[in-house]
């Protein structure tokens, strides 16, 4: 009786084919059985996992007080990353005072520590994981391991300590991040770098200060888009000096802080600014104009109705509308300055503060030219400036003559 091997032989080349159906058949067979071992496997991890979890739930308060002795759970590897990411995702949403418990009991039980241990030695997707559990703590003790992760070599794990020191929101995060940024420059993309910087600075802008004479253009914008985020009334005095900086952010950033200065200082600088050729530099000192609500920065506030950049446009209309005693002369110069856009930049403004009717009313009440008046309604009603504005245009010009 012969072999398998020899009926393989007989039936000649056709034996190929057949070697190669059998060895995809059992290929398969092979790749269903992991299949379903793997789907058996995780269906049994997660039944176990909800179990305990609902176990841990149950013994949530013991646990949290420390009844539960740390030891019980805490050498169990599972036990253990199960417990911290119940306990980090019920501090992400806690109170002030539950805040305070929950990390109380981070500190504690050693997993603020044994996070820290490992964002320092261990490498790759480990320290990574361990530098974000870490940042989700936010316990001031990790500043120092998360600004070690900075110096990383990979850029993953280099975005996740900027993130993580972005998280804790505190001075001291900021101060290690721009000390990182003088030694090592711009190694992480602009956008989380200036992320993470407006939220650590937030209470203390005024360490963005040293750090802005930094050599490199590309740092020093995104400082500037930082200090024009953050700037507040006490660093107005410092950010004068960057009023005729080369660099738009920082000018931008002088614009947002002069309107905390006095009037007459603040008037001056912003109304140049406002000329500026960068639109976001000319729309911060607009905006810088109206927050003064002085009435000498009303000049300027109707040159920037007459801006070729619309947002420049609405926040002059807008700052012009918060004068509410003086619409009506106001309105005369709008309509006198024959300018389609600025108009409807003013009539939207007054829609949304709810004015246009009581204008309405100050027109009719007033006393004066009656064709002035007549037009000031009609531009009102029709949102259209007159052909013949040179009647209007004059009693403006005889107005400003004489109160000059």
């Amino acid at each position: 009786m012969g072999s398998a091997f020899d009926t393989f032989r007989k039936l000649g080349p056709a034996a190929f084919v057949l070697r190669a159906i059998i060895f995809v058949i059992a290929a398969d067979v092979l790749l269903l059985a992991f299949i379903l071992l793997r789907r058996t496997y995780r269906k049994w991890y997660f039944a176990n996992r909800d179990a305990r979890m609902i176990a841990i739930r149950q013994q949530w308060d013991a646990l949290i007080s420390g009844e539960i002795p740390y030891a019980a759970w805490r050498t169990k590897t599972s036990e253990r990353e199960l417990i911290e990411t119940m306990v980090l995702d019920a501090y992400e949403v806690a109170n002030l005072e539950e805040s305070a418990r929950l990390l109380k009991f981070m500190r504690a039980s050693g997993l603020v520590e044994k996070r820290i241990l490992e964002a320092r030695h261990h490498k790759g997707w480990r320290r990574h994981k361990a530098l974000v559990a870490l940042a989700r703590t936010r316990a001031p003790e990790g500043i120092r391991a998360l600004s070690e992760g900075l110096r990383d070599r990979d850029p993953q794990t280099r975005l996740a300590a900027l993130r993580g020191l972005g998280r804790m929101a505190c001075p001291e995060a900021a101060k290690e991040i721009l000390n990182w940024v003088d030694d090592a420059g711009l190694l992480v993309p602009a956008l989380p770098l200036q992320s993470a910087l407006i939220q650590t600075c937030a209470e203390c802008p005024q360490v963005l200060l040293p750090h802005l004479h930094h050599a490199n253009t590309t740092v020093r914008e995104v400082l500037g888009r930082v200090l024009g985020e953050v700037a507040t009334p006490s660093l107005a005095p410092e950010l004068l000096r960057f009023a005729d900086d080369e660099l738009p952010e920082l000018r931008a950033a002088a614009a947002r802080g002069l309107a905390y200065l006095k009037p007459g200082a603040a008037v001056t600088v912003l109304s140049e600014l406002a000329k500026d050729p960068v639109w976001f530099v000319r729309l911060r000192a607009i905006v810088g104009l109206g927050e003064l609500g002085h009435p000498t920065a009303l000049p300027f506030l109707l040159l920037g109705l007459t801006d070729s950049n619309r947002l420049v446009r609405l926040r002059s209309a807008e700052g012009l509308v918060d004068f509410r005693n003086e619409l009506l002369p106001i309105l005369e110069k709008v309509v006198a300055l024959q300018d389609q856009y600025g108009l409807h930049a003013f009539l939207a403004a007054l829609e949304n503060a709810g004015l246009q009717a009581s204008l309405v009313a100050e027109i009719k009440g007033s006393t004066g030219n009656r064709e002035t008046h007549e037009t000031l309604l009609q531009v009102l009603g029709t949102g259209k400036l007159s052909s013949e504005p040179s009647v209007l245009q004059e009693s403006v010009l005889a107005k400003a003559a004489a109160q000059s």
